[in-house]
């Protein structure tokens, strides 16, 4: 027969996972509030790299709706440091000794290849896809973007980029399992650029162009991914 479950060890992981839970719902109000605070700030940021626009509403609750959505994806940015510790900290019994050392510095990892997949785009792709669409703009056809219109694809643009920066630092934790190995991800490259190619048609906006921006960038992150497998499991021989 199989080993019986403890009810008793059942509610307290529901019970720890509820607390976890109430952190990060608590943490992300206080950053959503904060950033709804400074939205018109945020607002002027996102626009910033489009030059000399003005956006417009056509609805009665269309500026409101986007300074709330907007407020909303800045707030769970906000919040990240915070939501990825209560995941890490909940999973926490289930970790080995050795890896419990690596809470505060995955915590780090998580957020600063999250800053730097959000500032690549913001600084290096962002522009360069706005300008390239302000392109078709001529005498009789002129660009007037709406405020959610334009703030969507800003931050779903922006966001996406941080979220696949997370490939190097996914790799590492495979390779720490030993579910991957550097050969086996290094000839796994054309089946890896196909996937890519769709992740990049799910994550940017239906254009080509957004696409390939986000492509390019990915084959990278997977080359730097194979390092971090490499280290990863030459760390686990040398402990």
């Amino acid at each position: 027969m199989g080993q019986r479950i403890n009810p008793t060890t059942v509610i307290d992981h529901l019970e720890e996972l509820r607390k976890r839970l109430i952190i990060c719902v608590a943490s992300l109000a206080v950053t959503t509030i904060i950033a709804l605070i400074y939205v018109e700030l945020l607002r002027s940021i996102l626009i910033r790299p489009a030059g000399d626009i003005q956006l417009i509403f056509i609805s009665p609750p269309e500026a409101l709706m986007a300074d709330f959505r907007l407020a909303l994806i800045a707030g769970i940015g906000l919040a990240l440091p915070v939501l990825v510790y209560q995941l890490i900290a909940y999973l926490l019994p289930a970790l080995e000794k050795n890896e419990k050392k690596l809470i505060i510095p995955g915590v780090f990892a998580v957020v600063l290849f999250f800053a730097a997949g959000v500032s690549f785009a913001y600084y290096v792709v962002f522009p360069f896809a706005v300008r390239f669409f302000l392109t078709f703009a001529t005498e009789s056809i002129q660009p007037m973007f709406t405020v959610s219109n334009y703030l969507s694809f800003a931050t779903n643009f922006i966001f996406a980029f941080g979220i696949v920066f997370q490939m190097p630092l996914l790799f590492f934790v495979l390779g720490s399992l030993n579910i991957v190995t550097p050969a086996f991800l290094r000839k796994s490259r054309k089946f890896a650029l196909l996937i890519i190619v769709i992740a990049s048609a799910i994550l940017t906006p239906p254009d080509v162009v957004s696409q390939i921006m986000m492509a390019i960038p990915l084959m990278g992150l997977y080359e730097i991914g194979i390092l971090m497998v490499v280290f990863s499991q030459r760390k686990k021989q040398v402990g």
